[in-house]
């Protein structure tokens, strides 16, 4: 896939030129706006310099953002050993340097997401929703989904369009609101200020309130685009590495038959997820992030007779009726065979009823927030908070006194 690797580098060089064109001739405008012709200068050396600063946030804290405006919070391996085991497997088998750190959102919704600037840097993010429902196998397709995201160099891409994107938005919002609760569209305007250079003021006026509204929508545009192929090949990726697309295909099932949106994803962050984190939107939408996930689903399961990048494209093909996602390069590769489930996988569907989800997903955030769990021997668990003075706890049953072990 070094041939993909090269187009997400030269995408990545794309997306910069393209979001600052934006940016700068958004600035340009809005200057001109506020303070006539002569100050739309003005504004293109500010929309310059904060686009200068946003790309060196981008290459060195981007990331970070995008996980604490995500409110993941990162974990240890004793709060999920198998999902530390999972990353483990899949970061040995794609060959990876390093192994991505790991994140857990606190949100019932089942979903996952992969950032950083390169697989040195690498982070995975997964929800707490996703890992009460997914048993080990689907749990090992989300994650190597997440890990070709970074083999791909993904990851750079998505960063910097975060970002990027994220800058946009808020220019155009800040003078649009700016306009709503000042005084700039009643008072520039008036028939003392009209001439040559009011008219003017007034047609960059105009032009500044379009491209507030247009320019994220074709920021977004080209972000969206990009992200839809990028699901794909990482899905390709992901099966070649698990070599069972069944385990994808289920967790992806399981993912669309949920009714929760997410509470921690928003405009930005949405392209980054491994499927659209708001429900209740047509998948075939212009503006959606992802490739419909039932069509998804159906190019996984019909790779029954092997998960080589050829039989994906195959299966591609087949699915969609359209011309093909895999670089010709990858498509040479040598025929995979697929596995059968893992032993440890449980043949029988993982229950999905309401009160054990939640009941799984309030303890996974008590572990990740530092809170001790307490067997005692009458069979109850107490779960003691970080901040609870005493060194014992009494049980609320049987009234045994317990040691906390911190």
């Amino acid at each position: 896939m070094w041939e993909q690797i090269r187009i997400n580098k030269r995408n990545s060089v794309l997306l910069l030129a393209g979001m600052g064109i934006f940016l700068l001739s958004l600035g340009f405008i809005l200057g001109a706006a506020i303070g006539g012709p002569e100050s739309g200068w003005v504004g293109l050396m500010v929309a310059s310099a904060v686009w200068l600063i946003l790309m060196l946030i981008s290459f060195t804290n981007g990331d970070q953002i995008l996980l604490a405006s995500s409110r993941a919070v990162p974990v240890t391996p004793d709060v999920h050993p198998q999902l530390f085991n999972i990353v483990e497997e899949m970061t040995i088998a794609a060959s990876l340097p390093k192994m991505p750190k790991i994140y857990i959102i606190n949100d019932p919704a089942p979903n996952a997401f992969a950032t950083g600037r390169s697989p040195e840097t690498a982070s995975v993010a997964v929800t707490a929703g996703l890992l009460a429902r997914l048993n080990r196998d689907e749990l090992q397709g989300v994650i190597a989904h997440e890990i070709s995201h970074i083999v791909h160099r993904d990851i750079l891409y998505v960063t910097l369009a975060g970002v990027m994107l994220g800058s946009i938005v808020l220019l155009s919002q800040v003078f649009l609101r700016g306009l709503y609760y000042s005084s700039i569209g009643g008072r520039r305007y008036s028939s003392e200020g009209r001439g040559r250079d009011g008219g003017a003021q007034a047609i960059f006026f105009i032009l500044a309130i379009i491209l507030s509204i247009l320019a994220p929508l074709f920021a977004q545009l080209f972000y969206f685009a990009l992200s839809r192929r990028r699901e794909y090949l990482a899905d390709a990726g992901a099966v070649r590495l698990t070599r069972y697309p069944e385990g994808l295909a289920s967790a992806l099932e399981k993912i669309a038959n949920t009714s929760v949106s997410m509470q921690a994803a928003n405009a930005v962050t949405a392209p980054m997820y491994i499927a659209n984190p708001f429900r209740g939107r047509n998948a075939a939408h212009l503006f959606s992030t992802h490739p419909p996930i039932e069509e998804r689903i159906r190019i996984l399961r019909r790779m029954s007779q092997g998960v080589s990048y050829r039989d994906y494209e195959e299966s591609y093909r087949a699915v969609t009726r359209r011309t093909g996602i895999i670089p010709p390069s990858a498509v040479k590769d040598e025929p995979i065979p697929p596995r059968s489930p893992s032993a440890s996988t449980p043949q029988a569907p993982v229950p999905t009823d309401s009160a054990r989800v939640n009941r799984q997903i309030g303890d996974l955030m008590r572990k990740v927030n530092g809170f001790v769990f307490l067997p005692c021997s009458c069979g109850i668990t107490m779960k003691i908070p970080p901040n609870f003075p005493a060194p014992k706890a009494q049980c609320p049953r049987c009234g045994q006194i317990v040691s906390i072990r911190r």
